[in-house]
Formats: structure tokens, C-alpha cells, sequence
């Protein structure tokens, strides 16, 4: 595949291992193809466990000097980074699109915000602090915070920078060093990263891609007793999985896990915000978001004007190829996400769910936006994660109903709802059970929020001064002063 870049040299079809760029002794290479016209792009190497082994013993090498570097040095670096990114946001987003689907006003998007990331992080390497306590007259303790070492991340397809970004940024700012693995569906916009890295001064070794199937390069990182934490955002099952093979080495983990976020829209609401916000935070990227709104429950005294107004703008948006200019809605990922819609849609069908506007339409992975009445809490769509781009409204009455119905998941990633009334905003805000509540908001994302989830949503956060908390140790320091 031809890509126009401005620099073709960010189209690497290597993997970058300990700081070279190499292909795979397997022999082995993985194809990767656009989403929406299922053309090859490109090969990526098959890595092996043994590669995978040599990248985390670079990076242990490489972090042994870099946890030593001065905070200021990091700081420059990671601008560096920031600014070649910035610098090259046509080309990044040419290769997201590419490579994932999602328009190219989207993936533009991307790139600044995975940038963000980067500059964020740079000012707050400068701002770990430690702690000094006098608990007795001969006795000093120094609270010390220190880089937990090598690490390790497992990213996913959706948002392919960055995912990337939200975890090495602050790694590198607290000292730590870095083996990825990116999706094998999304790694070119990964390697592209790498090249910038490698222009703006990164150490050798200090971050690896490791390019391949995740069984045989996630066991590796796992079982690993040099690294020390390890970084997923994906699905729950996977996310459980890792957990169950780092517990033999006891690792630290941040987990972003799957969601299946509810939307509440109460009578008080602000018909005009609530729609607009249930657009903004459910048919980015097609629906294929964690945080996106899996469930929109509206009260009854403002359904029927919501439904109508939701339906004229779901109307209007326009599905195709990423790279059309007036599409809002780009591919699926896959035949299996496709498949997971059509499954879910049929399913609400079947118990009495009904389309308010134009039904399901499938050509290869592009599915049209669909609004869904009349959903009930047996339906799969209300059980699952749909990831895609389709709606569906419940119906509710009191207050207490809502908030009872979005937090009967498992779930607790991300939720939203629009009131104007004050005391409800707190009751509500209070009582869902969620790591990210968004109130007259569609979104909730944001460099300087922490990010995260509880229950089977996941561990830690990312974002935010707690982003970098995640990547440092504790250490008491105890000094025993002799008597007077």
C-alpha cells in the first residue's frame, strides 16, 4: 500500500527491539488491512518470546541510567516528542485512518491529544515530591517516591496513539523504561510513534515495540520478574487473564477494562445539551469507545421530544471511508465487531424493541447508525458492550429506577446524565457506581482527569497527577539520630 505521507519514513514495517530496527527470526509476519476495503497495508513481525525476552533485558539496561537522569532531562524529551508529533499530525492521522478507519478529522483529533499526553507529563516530572515526618526527637523519616522500574503495556486498537501515550509519558517521566505491545490490528500508528521517539533523543532501549500475537509475546511480559508493572487497557476477560499470570510475580498493575456506560436524561434536563452530549459520547469513532453511552435511559416526560430530536441528527450522519471528508461515521474494526451489532439489533428486535428511523444496513464493515426504542433490561444490548454504533433508549419514570438500572452491570467504567436541578446533580453524581461520572457532558476524557474505573472495569488511573503516581514506588527512609 502507497501511503502520500509528507514522510514516508514513519511507515515502518519493522519492529523497534531495544532500540534497533528489526524484522523476526521466526521468519513469521502478521497482515494488517483497512478497514474499510479490506486491502493488505502492510506486514508486521511475528515476534517470538525470545525477542520479546531481549527487549525487557534492553529496557532493564536502559532504565538503570535512566532512573538516574535528572527530571529536567526527562522533561526535555518528552517535549521533544511533543513537538515532532505536532509537527507531523497529517502524516499520524494519514496512517491511523488508515490503519483503524475512524475519519480523518477524528484521527487529527487523536494525534493532539495523544500529544497532550506527552506535554503534560513533561511538566509534572518536575513535580514528584517526597515527604519528611519528626514522629520522635531522634528519629528523621524521609518519604522518598522512585521509578518502579521496567514496564510493560498492552494497548488496544481504538485509539492507537493514544493509548500509547496515556501510559509511556508518564512511565518515562518517573524513570521508568518501556516494552509495548501495540494491537496487532493498529501497529503502524505504534511504530510511527517509535521513529519520533527515536528523533527526539530517547536512550536506546528505553521503549521497545514488540510487534505479533499477543500469546506469544503476553506471556513473556507477564512471567517476567524484570518487569515490574504492567499497563492493559482492553477487555475485562483479557484484563482478568493478565492479572491471574502476573500474580506469580506480584506485579504493579493499571487495568482499563471493559464498560458498558449508562446515559440518564431526567425531565429537568436541557433537551438541546442532553442530545447533543448523547451524540458526542456515543457515535465517536462508530461506537467503538469503552466510556461511549451503552445505555441511554430517559424519563418519561421528555422521552418522546428526545427520541424525535436524537432521530433528526442520527439521520444526518453520514457513513463511508475515513478518508471522505464529509463522513462522521467510519468502519468497524473487523467482521466480529460487525457480527456482535447485527447480533445485538436482531436480539432487541425479537423482544419487542422497534428502529426509530432507518434500520440496520450492513456493507463489509460499515454499519449504519441505528436508534433503538422500546429496550428492555433482558436484551443483550442492555447486558453487553455493544462497540458500535448503535442507540438504545430505555424508558423510565422516578429517579431511583434510573440510577438502580445503570448500576445493575458489572461494569463501572464511565456514566452520564443531564439534570438542571442542583440537589439531584449531587444525588445522583454520588450515587453511580462509576470511576468517571460526566454531568450535562458527553465526555469525560480529558489529560488532566484521571482516567479509570471500578468493579470489573479495572484498576488504577491514568491521567492527571495520579497518571504518574502509578509508575513510582514508595520508600521509607529512616535515619536514627544519636542522643545530644
Amino acid at each position: 500500500m502507497t501511503f502520500s505521507l509528507n514522510d514516508p519514513d514513519l511507515f515502518r514495517q519493522t519492529a523497534f527491539l531495544g532500540g534497533d530496527w528489526k524484522t523476526s527470526t521466526s521468519g513469521k509476519s502478521l497482515t494488517v488491512d483497512n478497514p474499510s476495503t479490506g486491502e493488505v497495508i502492510g506486514t508486521i513481525p511475528a515476534c517470538t518470546a525470545e525477542e520479546t525476552g531481549a527487549a525487557i533485558e534492553s529496557a532493564q539496561v536502559a532504565q538503570a541510567k535512566w532512573r538516574r537522569s535528572s527530571s529536567a532531562e526527562r522533561a526535555a524529551l518528552l517535549m521533544a516528542w511533543y513537538q515532532l508529533m505536532l509537527d507531523h499530525t497529517e502524516d499520524l492521522a494519514q496512517i491511523m485512518t488508515m490503519e483503524q478507519g475512524k475519519p480523518l478529522v477524528e484521527a487529527k483529533g487523536e494525534v493532539t491529544y495523544a500529544a497532550s499526553f506527552l506535554k503534560w507529563f513533561a511538566a509534572e516530572a518536575e513535580h514528584v515530591q517526597g515527604e519528611a515526618l519528626v514522629p520522635t526527637p531522634d528519629r528523621r523519616v524521609i518519604i522518598l517516591k522512585e521509578p518502579v522500574g521496567v514496564t510493560a503495556a498492552i494497548t488496544p486498537w481504538n485509539f492507537p496513539l493514544a493509548m500509547i501515550t496515556r501510559k509511556c509519558a508518564p512511565a518515562l517521566a518517573a524513570g521508568c523504561s518501556m516494552v509495548l505491545k501495540p494491537s496487532e490490528l493498529t501497529p503502524y500508528s505504534a511504530l510511527a510513534l517509535a521513529v519520533l521517539a527515536e528523533r527526539a533523543g530517547l536512550p536506546k532501549g528505553l521503549l521497545s515495540v514488540v510487534t505479533g500475537y499477543a500469546q506469544d509475546i503476553g506471556p513473556t511480559l507477564t512471567a517476567s520478574p524484570i518487569i515490574r508493572k504492567l499497563s492493559f487497557t482492553g477487555s475485562t476477560k483479557v484484563g482478568s487473564l493478565l492479572m491471574r499470570q502476573s500474580a506469580d510475580t506480584v506485579k504493579k498493575l493499571s487495568l482499563e477494562l471493559g464498560g458498558n456506560a449508562p446515559l440518564i436524561v431526567f425531565d429537568d434536563a436541557d433537551l438541546s445539551v442532553a442530545v447533543s452530549g448523547t451524540m458526542m459520547s456515543k457515535f465517536r469513532n462508530a461506537g467503538q469507545t469503552c466510556v461511549c453511552a451503552n445505555r441511554v435511559y430517559v424519563q418519561s416526560g421528555i422521552h418522546d421530544a428526545f427520541l424525535d430530536r436524537l432521530a433528526a441528527k442520527v439521520a444526518r450522519l453520514n457513513i463511508g471511508d475515513g478518508f471522505d471528508p464529509q463522513v462522521q461515521i467510519g468502519p468497524l474494526i473487523n467482521d466480529a465487531a460487525v457480527a456482535k451489532v447485527k447480533e445485538h439489533v436482531e436480539d432487541a428486535l425479537a423482544k419487542g424493541g422497534r428502529v426509530i428511523g432507518k434500520p440496520l444496513e450492513i456493507r463489509g464493515r460499515f454499519v449504519s447508525p441505528v436508534l433503538l426504542a422500546d429496550v428492555t433490561a433482558e436484551m443483550k444490548i442492555a447486558q453487553e458492550e455493544t462497540f458500535g454504533p448503535i442507540l438504545p433508549v430505555f424508558r423510565f419514570e422516578y429517579e431511583n429506577d434510573a440510577v438502580e438500572q445503570a448500576n445493575a452491570t458489572p461494569f463501572g467504567l464511565a456514566s452520564y446524565f443531564f439534570t438542571n436541578d442542583i440537589s439531584r446533580a449531587w444525588r445522583v453524581g454520588e450515587a453511580l457506581d462509576f470511576g468517571m461520572v460526566g454531568l450535562n457532558t458527553g465526555s469525560v476524557s480529558m489529560v488532566s482527569a484521571p482516567f479509570g474505573g471500578v468493579k470489573q472495569s479495572g484498576l488504577g488511573r491514568e491521567g492527571g497527577s495520579l497518571g504518574l503516581e502509578e509508575f513510582l514506588e514508595v520508600k521509607s527512609f529512616h535515619i536514627g539520630l544519636p542522643a545530644a
